[in-house]
């Protein structure tokens, strides 16, 4: 099942392992391509260095967008923060999509750190989505990172 990835700013093609695009130059969001629509995309909330309530609106807008666009999981880059115990953005990011998964306004989200072949979140996420296998933070336990599945 093979994909390509797409550079939101300049719309070029990119490896899926590529965090930053070699044509622009930008972390930039990029949107995972499948046969059948788009179904992934990376959004980058750390990108400008914002405060926490401009993250948490940046998510707001991403989530609503990716919704009506059909996108079936989002990967979130959130960062861990540079205290060593988590940062803001990172905790109020998790907060909020907790509270969005009680609503139940989005399906689940899985922190980076559980993000593995060996976790049974993960093993279900895989088997729904196989596209993720080629995830640049599968099996890394990154938590500076969290998908969303909508």
């Amino acid at each position: 099942m093979a994909f390509t990835v797409i550079c939101e700013v300049c719309g070029n093609s990119i490896k899926p392992t590529e965090s930053i695009c070699p044509f622009c130059q930008t972390p930039c969001v990029v949107l995972t391509k499948q046969t059948g629509g788009v179904l992934h995309r990376i959004i980058n909330l750390e990108k400008g260095m914002p405060l926490v309530e401009q993250a948490l609106e940046r998510l707001r807008n991403e989530l609503f967008f990716s919704g009506r666009q059909g996108i079936k999981v989002i990967t979130l880059i959130h960062g861990y923060g540079s205290s060593g115990k988590g940062g803001g953005i990172r905790r109020e990011v998790r907060q909020y999509l907790r509270y969005l998964q009680h609503q139940h306004q989005i399906n689940d989200m899985i922190p980076g750190e559980d993000f593995s072949r060996n976790s049974g979140r993960g093993r279900q996420l895989l088997r729904r989505f196989p596209f993720l296998a080629d995830h640049r933070d599968l099996n890394r336990a990154n938590p500076g990172v969290t998908l969303v599945i909508l």
